[in-house]
């Protein structure tokens, strides 16, 4: 895994309303959508990483009333059969990573 110093964080909001850093291992864009996959913890290379891949959802927010921003809101993927699709493409991608769904 590469040293955390060289990751990107990107935080999360949690369902109690807390904030949470995530490190983010690999991207990627299946049929249009992009996905990342995320852990909170980098511990050492020889245990187990929990990691949750993530799927974009693009959200307006008002901006004012002529001005609309978009920004990324990510859900975690749960579908079995988008998730398999997509650990695939990122076990492809992570060569030195083993998945176990």
């Amino acid at each position: 895994m590469e040293d955390k110093d060289k990751l990107r964080t990107v935080p999360f909001t949690e369902e109690n309303g807390g904030i949470v850093d995530m490190y983010v291992l690999e991207e990627t864009t299946l049929q249009g959508i992009h996905y990342i996959i995320v852990t909170e913890e980098l511990e050492d290379e020889s245990e187990d990483a929990v990691v949750m891949i993530m799927r974009e959802e693009k959200r307006e927010k008002e901006a004012s009333k002529d001005d609309k921003d978009e920004f990324a809101v990510y859900e975690i993927v749960e579908n079995e059969d988008e998730l398999q699709a997509v650990a695939g493409v990122f076990a492809e991608l992570m060569e030195d990573v083993d998945f176990e769904l």
